[in-house]
């Protein structure tokens, strides 16, 4: 990706925390190919169409982030209509779960030092007695990406410095993913179908008794949650390290511009 000057590089592309400027994790992790979303653009009809939807489904997964964050922090809270369906479908699986959520450490941002990036992470929390780090998502499914995003926050959770600066109540243990989703199921065969950036996408049932496509029913909208733990996460750390070596190889020009590469 080309940019206007060093200054939008820097924008787009890090954080500037007290005086010294560090690459953002998720923008790292654009040197990933992503299958997934490269299957959806070849499905939708036109570039145009794909990045609408794409750019509408962003808007509507910030919303459920900032709504379900705002729940963790203890905020005042309006919910959206439009996302009623995903925060009491959350609220439910939170309380049969028992996740314990650490509210000052939701949407807590986080440097690493050693390998210099900066990333904000959703929550930590404590589920099944083990502590460790948890991401929401609002994709249908679980994504390696996922994965390196979140290793890349365990690994600077484990630096001494920010462990001492967090004050974190013990180590790192894990990590989750926490797909918070909505959808609607057919009462008939349990198709389900899902509606993001105003695209539909009905997913058939596996049952061998599937409805045709002119008989699905389809029942109220009802949340989609699914948690999901990845306790592994040393090969995750090495991809993560690898991917940003090519990432800054990518982006040697501007990184050089803005003085964090030199030479």
């Amino acid at each position: 990706m080309w940019y206007q000057n060093a200054s939008e590089f820097k924008k787009t592309s890090g954080h500037e925390i007290n005086g010294i400027w560090y690459p953002r994790v998720t923008k790292i992790l654009d040197v990933k190919a992503k299958p997934a979303l490269e299957h959806f653009f070849r499905e939708m009809e036109s570039f145009a169409a794909a990045d609408e939807v794409k750019n509408k489904s962003a808007i509507e997964g910030t919303l459920v982030h900032e709504t379900i964050q705002g729940l963790l922090t203890g905020k005042a809270v309006t919910v959206p209509e439009e996302i009623r369906p995903s925060v009491e479908g959350f609220n439910e699986f939170n309380a049969e779960r028992n996740i314990v959520f650490y509210k000052e450490y939701v949407e807590r941002q986080v440097i690493s030092s050693r390998h210099r990036y900066a990333g904000t992470v959703d929550a930590l929390a404590t589920i099944d007695g083990k502590f460790g780090v948890l991401d929401i998502k609002t994709s249908v499914g679980f994504y390696p990406e996922y994965n390196l995003q979140t290793a890349a926050y365990v690994m600077a959770l484990q630096e001494f410095s920010v462990k001492r600066e967090l004050a974190l109540p013990r180590d790192i243990e894990t990590r989750w993913i926490l797909r918070i989703n909505q959808h609607r199921i057919c009462r008939g065969c349990s198709a389900t179908m899902r509606e993001k950036g105003g695209r539909i996408k009905v997913k058939e049932s596996r049952s061998k008794s599937s409805c045709p496509d002119a008989a699905l029913e389809w029942g109220a909208l009802e949340g989609d949650i699914a948690l999901k733990e990845f306790p592994y996460f040393y090969k995750d750390m090495k991809a993560f390290v690898a991917a940003k070596t090519l990432w800054e190889w990518e982006n040697e020009y501007w990184l050089k511009k803005v003085g964090y590469l030199q030479g």
